[in-house]
């Protein structure tokens, strides 16, 4: 009888820990005890108070800083092989589009870095404007578009070279309540027809939420991880998930480890601070 083989993590951290200020009176250990797992399509979020290290940790699995001891893998490579390979995408908190690029250009450039044909370029272009419900958009100016959709476009632009991973860094911060309610759930469409993983940064509690697969719940600097809480609100989200009463306890179950977070409580160390 033939044996299913488990399909590989699409990020596993194994012990990473990070020395800052080495051989200097301020020298700070910093560990990440817990061993961390993400399948592909998995969505998870870190969440804490301001200054917990949350972007640093996006920075380590990208590999953009590289951590003092410990290993740190995306789709069973080092970290170090998946950037050079293009294995992610990222997007901020500011859209970072190119203002004198059109909205189909915008999308095209990591293609372009990649050395895909023209043709190439604006059919991919075309077909992630379609994904992103901007599919006559493509000739008009990032400046033409409304705050949600420039986010829908960053989305599209990190996405256009079929990375298995998406890092977000407060992705929806700047937009207002009703339009960051409205990405959250293009977000949720987007990742499910591409199954993409991601790793999610946010501050806010019913965001962190309704996203995620886990919320990881960090103390404020050194960043130390407190809980990891598992969220399952069903395959479908909709406007009525927000109201049910499944969703409203996971938030008050996050608070209240948040909460212990402010009270002192410590956990397992996490491999970076935000500093």
């Amino acid at each position: 009888m033939s044996s299913v083989q488990a399909s590989p993590d699409a990020v596993r951290v194994d012990g990473a820990s990070m020395v800052f200020n080495a051989g200097s009176p301020g020298e700070v250990h910093e560990h990440h005890d817990d061993d961390q797992r993400l399948e592909p399509g998995d969505i998870d979020t870190l969440l804490s108070p301001s200054g917990s290290g949350t972007t640093p940790q996006l920075r380590v699995i990208a590999n953009l800083l590289e951590p003092t001891s410990g290993t740190v893998e995306v789709n069973a490579k080092p970290a170090s092989q998946a950037r050079l390979d293009q294995d992610y995408g990222m997007a901020f908190q500011q859209s970072g589009l190119f203002d004198w690029r059109s909205v189909a250009k915008n999308i095209e450039l990591p293609l372009e870095l990649k050395g895909w044909s023209k043709a190439d370029r604006a059919a991919r272009a075309q077909e992630m404007l379609e994904l992103v419900q901007l599919p006559d958009r493509g000739t008009h100016m990032p400046w033409q578009l409304s705050g949600g959709q420039q986010q829908r476009l960053a989305i599209a632009r990190a996405l256009a070279a079929h990375p298995p991973l998406l890092l977000m860094d407060e992705p929806f911060g700047a937009l207002d309540e009703m339009t960051r309610e409205h990405m959250q759930a293009e977000l949720l469409r987007i990742c499910a027809a591409s199954n993409t993983t991601v790793v999610f940064v946010t501050h806010s509690i019913p965001e962190a939420v309704y996203l995620s697969n886990r919320v990881v719940v960090m103390s404020a600097g050194p960043g130390r991880i407190t809980d990891v809480i598992d969220v399952d609100l069903g395959d479908r989200h909709s406007d009525a998930t927000r109201e049910d009463d499944t969703f409203f306890k996971k938030i008050t179950e996050v608070r209240e480890a948040l909460r212990r977070v402010e009270g002192g409580s410590s956990g397992a160390a996490l491999g970076v601070d935000d500093r």
